[in-house]
C-alpha cells in the first residue's frame, strides 16, 4: 500500500524520510477532533479505561505506525485535558508525525469521534503549550419536563431560576482573578489566579448555555462556577458570595460540581488564528 491509500498527505521529502537528513527536520501536525465524552474516562490514557487519546494514538499508530517522526514513540499532546464525561467540539491535538486525510482516521475511531481536520503545523507547535486561550459552554435544561433529545448533552434543571441574576454572576467573571474555592482541595495545580477573557449567559428558549473563555482553566473549575451561579439564581445563595469566593475562598465556600455531561470543550485559539 501507498502513502496515499494509507490516507497520509504527500510531502515534497517523501524519498528522503527515511534519510538521517530529514529525521533531524521536526515534522508536526495540527488535528482537530470532536467527541461525545459520555462513554469515556476522560482524555487521559489511563490503565484498563476507554480514553480519548487511548483510541485517538491506537487510530494514528495503524496509519503511521508506532514511533513519531522523531523517532521516539507516537504520542499526542493536546489543548485541554477533559474529564470523564465532559463532550468536545472542537478539541486540538498536536503529534510529531505527517498530517493524515481526516476522512481515513475518522474511519478508524469509534462511532463518539471525529476527526474534523489534520494539517501541518510549525516544527515547534504544541497543542497545550502554544494556545493562547480555551473557550467551554456549560448547557443547562431549565424547565419542568425533561427533554429527551438533551439527556447526556444538558444539565435538567427543574426549579425556578432567576436568569437576570445569572447573568449578573457571569458578568463578573472577566478578569484576573483567584479560583481556589472553584477547583478539588486535592489537586495538582500550584497557581490558582486564572484570567477570564470573556463569560456570558446565552438563552434560547428553556435552554441556557454559559460561554466561558480563559486563557487556561483549573480542574472541574467550569462545572463549579455553574453550580455556585445555579444556586445563586435558585435563591439558595446570596449573589455577593461570588465576588468573595472569586478572592481565593476554600473549595468548601463554593456551590456543588455541576454535572460533566452538560459541559464541552468549544474551540482553542492560537497565535494568529
Amino acid at each position: 500500500m501507498d502513502r496515499s491509500e494509507a490516507g497520509v498527505y504527500g510531502s515534497p521529502f517523501d524519498d528522503l524520510l527515511d534519510t538521517p537528513l530529514l529525521r533531524t527536520v521536526a515534522m508536526v501536525s495540527k488535528l482537530t477532533l470532536q467527541y461525545d465524552g459520555s462513554e469515556f474516562a476522560g482524555w487521559a490514557c489511563q490503565p484498563d479505561m476507554r480514553t480519548v487519546q487511548g483510541e485517538l494514538e491506537r487510530a494514528l499508530r495503524t496509519v503511521l505506525g508506532e514511533r513519531g517522526h522523531d523517532g521516539e514513540p507516537l504520542t499526542t499532546a493536546v489543548a485541554g485535558r477533559t474529564d470523564r464525561g465532559v463532550h468536545a467540539w472542537g478539541q486540538v491535538v498536536s503529534y510529531r508525525h505527517e498530517a493524515v486525510d481526516p476522512l481515513r482516521l475518522s474511519s478508524l475511531l469509534p462511532s463518539d469521534m471525529s476527526v474534523l481536520s489534520c494539517e501541518p503545523a510549525s516544527a515547534t507547535f504544541d497543542a497545550r503549550r502554544d494556545a493562547m486561550s480555551r473557550v467551554y459552554c456549560y448547557r443547562v435544561l431549565a424547565r419542568r419536563t425533561r427533554d429527551v433529545f438533551e439527556r447526556g448533552r444538558a444539565l435538567w434543571w427543574p426549579r425556578p431560576l432567576d436568569r437576570s441574576l445569572l447573568e449578573r454572576c457571569a458578568e463578573l467573571l472577566p478578569g484576573e482573578h483567584d479560583f481556589t474555592a472553584f477547583t478539588p482541595t486535592e489537586t495538582e495545580h500550584t497557581r490558582f489566579e486564572r484570567r477570564v477573557l470573556s463569560a456570558d449567559w446565552r438563552m434560547s428558549g428553556d435552554v441556557l448555555e454559559l460561554w466561558i473563555e480563559a486563557d487556561s482553566f483549573l480542574r472541574h473549575m467550569n462545572r463549579v462556577l455553574v453550580g455556585t451561579m445555579l444556586e445563586i439564581a435558585g435563591g439558595r445563595r446570596e449573589f455577593a458570595e461570588l465576588a468573595e469566593l472569586l478572592r481565593g475562598r476554600p473549595r468548601s465556600h463554593a456551590g456543588p460540581t455541576a454535572p460533566a455531561h452538560g459541559l464541552a470543550l468549544v474551540s482553542v485559539t492560537y497565535p494568529g488564528s
